[in-house]
């Protein structure tokens, strides 16, 4: 796994470095104030640890049947985040239709910050999101997930010709293939992990928080068919 991230990524993280640092110069022009790093008081005190238990306990009420989101008065939380939003945590996700994370999750309006995009992928504009979550919205964990019968990763391995710019997500995803092979699930496993390591190393600013013990960075699998989310090392 790591030599292959290393093999694969210097010139990479350098790239994304730059993007980056563009998304937040951005975000300042824009009047969005983002200062690096910000105190942030939000919505829990919990730990990066217990935002991660946080959100597999959910994920276990969702696959037992025994939601609890759905008691939130919706009104009220609304009401509660219309100015401003507070989430534990973010999750990096599929932008695949069967992949609703607040519901795999059991959490409601204004608990997750969620990014998505076809393979659950690292990008410029990905990492400017998930900093902004992190340093400014004070999300404790970022879970980067992959899920069963991924059509990206299922793509990429057979590597055969698509129309428009769909193609531009192969090289992305190519090094989790070149790692556990044409094993659709090795791949997405392996997918997430590197997306995960790119994501630590490509963002010094969610890289500093991991050191300092503010911030979690891990990766997972979502089985469409059982619901579990399972964590992968």
């Amino acid at each position: 796994m790591h030599t292959s991230v290393e093999k694969q990524g210097p010139s990479r993280r350098q790239f994304l470095q730059a993007g980056a640092t563009t998304a937040a110069v951005s975000l300042l022009s824009s009047g969005l104030e983002l200062a690096l790093p910000l105190p942030v008081a939000a919505q829990s005190t919990l730990t990066p640890d217990a935002a991660l238990a946080e959100l597999m306990d959910g994920n276990k009420r969702f696959t037992s049947g025994k939601l609890t989101a759905h008691d939130y008065d919706l009104a009220i939380l609304k009401q509660h985040t219309e100015e401003k939003q507070e989430p534990f945590a973010a999750v990096l996700s599929c932008a695949d239709s069967r992949v609703p994370v607040e519901l795999v999750f059991d959490q409601s309006i204004g608990h997750i910050f969620v990014t998505r995009v076809a393979g659950n992928i690292i990008t410029p504009e990905i990492i400017g999101s998930l900093e902004y979550g992190a340093a400014v919205l004070g999300t404790k964990v970022i879970l980067v997930m992959g899920h069963s019968n991924c059509g990206a990763v299922s793509a990429t391995i057979k590597g055969k010709g698509v129309p428009g710019q769909i193609s531009a997500l192969f090289p992305h995803i190519q090094p989790a293939v070149d790692q556990a092979g044409t094993d659709l699930q090795a791949a997405t496993k392996a997918n997430a992990k590197i997306q995960a390591t790119l994501l630590s190393q490509a963002s010094t600013v969610i890289s500093s928080m991991v050191k300092e013990g503010k911030l979690k960075v891990v990766a997972g699998y979502y089985d469409l068919g059982t619901g579990v989310v399972t964590l992968v090392n």
